[in-house]
């Protein structure tokens, strides 16, 4: 049975590829219900592409469709109309929170630097 916990992954959880896939393959597991945005998606490709230019991006974006058909009802959307209510110390950050907020999960994964 799946589990009705929802988590939604930072961006800087999936730039690594051995995080991305563990944490892939616990989506799978159906122990929580994975999310992410297309910003999400769109700023670990950035990141990782501009660190690794002889990536393709061409790959890279089959790597999000894929992750994307694998886990279900995992990309959010509306999120955006909270953005601006909320106020964090990098700004940068708020898309993710308000994503959890409107997808209603109960925590976000990511790691601090």
């Amino acid at each position: 049975m799946a589990s009705n916990l929802a988590v939604v992954y930072d961006a800087c959880v999936l730039y690594p590829a051995p995080l991305r896939d563990l944490l892939m393959r616990l989506a799978l597991t159906d122990l929580y219900r994975a999310k992410w945005t297309n910003e999400i998606h769109d700023e670990w490709i950035r990141n990782l592409l501009a660190r690794r230019p002889e990536l393709s991006p061409d790959r890279l974006a089959g790597t999000r469709e894929l992750m994307n058909r694998s886990v279900r009802d995992s990309l959010i959307s509306g999120y955006e109309h909270l953005i601006e209510s909320i106020k964090l110390p990098d700004p940068d950050d708020r898309h993710v929170v308000a994503a959890a907020i409107h997808s209603g999960s109960e925590a976000i994964i990511t790691f601090l630097i």
